[in-house]
């Protein structure tokens, strides 16, 4: 029997592709497009560009059109997962870095669907007990924790000789660090060599220009959760992303920091939150590379944006996403799978208050 066109005898047919325009893309790795679209095929973009050409290429293909803009799935790069925490989807977040004190909060959260990383959190407080029971645990923990997604280490011990054995197991094992500061001193950290860019530190508190350098020489990516923490953070040459705690807002958080930005400087700041938001957060996570990279919207990235209902040009893009967008978010997917929509009319009013 002759094989159609376009298959391979023997071989699993390709995923349908599916066509998302909107009057406005931000694909976050090169400029916005205006009257733009996105192609995702499986769970991959294909293609991020101009509406025209791209209908024009795939002429069969329905294309779902969505008002306002659509941007990279946000990243919250710091999330307690013991604490009650929002729905992370309705505010446009595709990924998260979330902190898990027990394999049950790990283990639920991986079924949520939502990507990123899950730190295993350990406060072993000594040598003596790590040796004992702690190494053994948290490597039986990694091994066995029921949780489809990557697992790294968030790592607190008040012992230099344990953080310095958990930077050993990150490096050993491939697991990504997470540390919240105000626990340790940053050279304290260095000294064990837990910092790198293997790791990304959590902050709430603003830091001194030495500790500030030290994380870019050592190429560690910081999680701002506070407006007061960023200050000196802001300048363009640091890695930064935003952390919420507790699963709210990552626009509310840049919007504030906006907020308080000189006039002149209002667009470049923007640029730089937003970036934050996206492409800052899956750095942190080390997803900005690679086959699996978020973050951006472009050739072979996974395919994880959100919709958000935000009229604006390309030149007034990232201040409108950060002025407007804060609830605004309309749909979420997660490797080209949709992970939460805004429903309309009446029905849409009352799943917007049970998801905020």
């Amino acid at each position: 029997m002759p094989t159609p066109a376009g298959h391979v005898a023997g071989a699993r047919a390709l995923p349908a592709v599916a066509i998302h325009t909107a009057p406005l893309v931000l694909p976050l790795c090169r400029p916005p497009v205006e009257d733009g679209a996105v192609v995702v095929r499986g769970n991959r973009v294909l293609r991020a560009g101009p509406r025209g050409e791209i209908e024009s290429a795939f002429p069969g293909v329905a294309p779902t059109r969505w008002p306002g803009m659509i941007v990279p799935g946000l990243v919250d790069a710091h999330l307690r997962l013991d604490r009650a925490y929002g729905p992370a989807f309705a505010h446009g977040v595709t990924a998260v870095a979330g902190v898990a004190n027990d394999l049950d909060s790990a283990s639920a959260f991986g079924a949520t669907g939502m990507g990123g990383i899950t730190y295993l959190e350990t406060h072993c407080p000594d040598e003596g007990t790590w040796e004992r029971e702690g190494r053994d645990r948290l490597i039986t923990a990694i091994r066995e924790v029921d949780h489809p997604g990557t697992v790294g280490i968030a790592a607190h011990s008040p012992d230099p000789v344990v953080m310095e054995d958990l930077a050993i197991l990150s490096r050993t094992f491939g697991l990504r660090l997470h540390i919240e500061l105000g626990r340790h001193p940053l050279i304290f950290l260095d000294e064990v060599g837990a910092l790198g860019p293997g790791c990304h530190v959590a902050i709430s508190m603003p830091l001194d220009e030495a500790d500030r350098k030290l994380l870019r020489v050592r190429g560690t990516a910081v999680a701002i959760s506070s407006p007061f923490a960023a200050e000196g953070l802001l300048g363009g040459d640091e890695a930064i992303a935003f952390g919420t705690r507790t699963g709210g807002d990552p626009l509310t958080l840049a919007r504030a920091l906006l907020r308080e930005a000189p006039l002149a400087r209002r667009e470049e700041l923007a640029r730089i939150l937003v970036e934050a938001a996206t492409t800052g957060g899956a750095r942190a996570l080390g997803m900005a590379n690679g086959p699996h990279r978020i973050g951006c919207l472009d050739q072979g990235s996974r395919a994880d944006f959100s919709v958000f209902a935000v009229e604006a040009s390309a030149r007034t893009a990232y201040t409108a996403l950060l002025g407007q967008g804060a609830g605004r978010c309309v749909a979420t997917f997660v490797g080209g799978r949709p992970r939460w929509r805004l429903t309309e009319g009446t029905e849409g009013a009352e799943t917007t208050r049970r998801l905020a």
